[in-house]
């Protein structure tokens, strides 16, 4: 820890933010204290009293812990960054959304499989407005599939590329999305702990380095109404403990093994369901549509994107499975714990596998069963899930459920511009 100055002791709270302190390096392998009723924030600050968040029984601390062997070079000068986990009383924190993902990878681990996973985020850069507020970022000769200065004027992505590298954030790839001002941005694949703490490093590295340039990368599911919006796809596997790839079956005729086939069957049956976890706003149901490509349909495909359980073209070790539906805005613990979790109860459920999609799924679709219309259907569908809410927990979503129908309260409570401007001059 010579080489640092300070410790950037972070953790994920429910809603993906990343909380924490700075520490004195030469202190931070004895970790440190925040209060726990945090977990009753809304973005607003606002709070409620959701379980497990102890607002009611005296606003006690959490303790975070730190491995310092997890420290890596942060971005900012002289300065270490590590995620830690939260525990009370000595025990693991169940409303932590890392530890909620630890269980899904131990729920697997049981079973014998090592879970596997890559991340495919999707961001757009607004700049301001000048009054007060945002718009696209201006970049007139940008176009999909594309890089350098036609769709990077400022080198913003040269820079989060190369700090990236020296953080050790794997980056697989970065390029210009249809929509302008839209960026894809892979990371490589990996354990799944590991990948996940690299994609939440990896988002709050990226938002901070646009904000050095007066920009605002953000990750929300559809931050225009007329332009496609921000998806976050969790790619998974699961490896054998022989270290091969347990989804790959050369002599299938399609090359998926019978365990890729009930993971799939999981994640169709507990579409639903998983909804409220990987589109957790208000806004994500803006981009949840019919022919928006986003994870709308309980529907699966083989190299389909209007399905919402892809099946990329590659076998043998790069065999794994797409989930379309989460947005940028999802925490990335929870929404991946949830694929994994829904994927597992396929197979210990021994869910029935339906066809495959066939249409183009623009007019025509194979299935009537699609995402909730709004965050309250979706909230009412994750607590009508049983088996899908006991595998993540009870705690974790009594706790999210709580936050979240106070945040779908205030919206509709709220007067918009819209509909100021709408009415207003007739009525």
């Amino acid at each position: 820890m010579s080489d640092y100055h300070r410790i950037r002791a972070l953790f994920p709270d429910h809603l993906g933010l990343a909380r924490g302190k700075y520490l004195p390096a030469h202190l931070a392998h004895k970790g440190t204290r925040h209060c726990i009723s945090l977990f009753a924030l809304a973005f607003d600050r606002t709070m409620v009293p959701a379980p497990g968040a102890k607002l009611l029984e005296g606003l006690p601390d959490v303790d975070l812990s730190l491995s310092m062997s997890d420290v890596r070079p942060g971005w900012e000068a002289d300065t270490g960054v590590v995620v830690g986990d939260l525990s009370f009383h000595g025990e693991p924190l169940s409303i932590a959304p890392r530890n909620v993902l630890k269980k899904a990878i131990d729920d697997w681990a049981a079973l014998g499989y090592k879970a596997k996973v890559g991340i495919e985020l999707e961001a757009m850069v607004l700049e301001p407005d000048g009054a007060g507020g945002w718009r696209e970022w201006s970049t007139p000769t940008a176009y999909v599939y594309g890089t350098g200065l036609a769709v990077d004027p400022v080198g913003l992505f040269d820079e989060i590329m190369a700090t990236a590298r020296a953080c050790e954030l794997p980056i697989e790839s970065i390029n210009s999305e249809y929509d302008t001002p839209a960026f894809e941005l892979t990371l490589e694949y990996g354990d799944a702990l590991k990948a996940v703490d690299d994609v939440f490093l990896f988002k709050l590295m990226a938002r901070e380095l646009a904000a050095r340039k007066g920009l605002l990368l953000t990750f929300i599911g559809k931050p225009f109404a007329d332009r496609g919006g921000n998806g976050f796809h969790v790619n998974l596997s699961l490896e054998n403990n022989e270290g091969k790839n347990a989804m790959n079956d050369p002599s299938a005729t399609d090359g998926l093994s019978s365990l890729a086939r009930s993971c799939i069957a999981g994640l169709i049956h507990h579409h639903e369901g998983m909804a409220a976890i990987c589109a957790p706003t208000v806004n994500a149901y803006k981009r949840l549509r019919p022919a928006q490509l986003a994870g709308y349909w309980a529907n699966w495909g083989y190299d389909h994107r209007g399905a919402t359980v892809r099946i990329p073209a590659e076998r043998g070790k790069a065999t794994r499975i797409e989930h379309r539906m989460s947005d940028g805005a999802a925490n990335p613990y929870l929404a991946t714990a949830a694929v994994l979790h829904a994927a597992r109860l396929g197979l210990v459920d021994n869910l029935e596998l339906p066809a495959p999609e066939e249409q183009d799924c623009l007019e025509h679709q194979s299935t009537t069963r699609h995402v909730p219309n709004d965050l309250s259907q979706a909230l009412d569908a994750l607590l009508a899930d049983s088996s899908l809410r006991a595998a993540i927990g009870e705690d974790a979503v009594l706790q999210f459920e709580a936050v979240k129908r106070a945040e779908w309260e205030k919206f509709t409570a709220a007067v918009t511009d819209w509909e100021k401007n709408y009415y207003l001059p007739f009525l």
